[in-house]
């Protein structure tokens, strides 16, 4: 009965550990954007969210503050730290200079997700 009892509890525990391991992928697309007389880039940063044309969606630091980058593989290699991976990049031009949009993807936990 001992034996039973224990093999349910590790069944159960094992069904849940396996739930809560799951993982997802989730991608972000990133645009860079050069600033108006200066050699540093805006990083602009879609994760899929409803976008507001009167909210803010650059990078920010820990502190709240715009994050600046001195390059577009400055923001690259941050990106990287954060676990985020390259999936694609490409331009797109509107006329004007090209504005190069990045795709990132990074795994999270489905428990994280929710």
């Amino acid at each position: 009965m001992k034996a039973i009892l224990m093999l349910i509890v590790l069944m159960c525990s094992l069904a849940s550990f396996s739930q809560d391991s799951s993982k997802v992928e989730q991608y972000c697309q990133v645009v860079a954007t050069s600033k108006l007389l200066s050699n540093k880039v805006t990083i602009d940063v879609d994760y899929g969210e409803e976008r507001s044309f009167w909210k803010d969606h650059r990078l920010k630091d820990e502190d709240g503050r715009f994050k600046k980058f001195n390059s577009v593989i400055d923001a690259i290699n941050y990106l990287g730290k954060q676990g985020w991976k390259l999936v694609n990049a490409f331009p797109v031009s509107d006329g004007s200079s090209p504005r190069y949009h990045y795709v990132f993807k990074k795994e999270f936990l489905k428990s994280e997700m929710e």
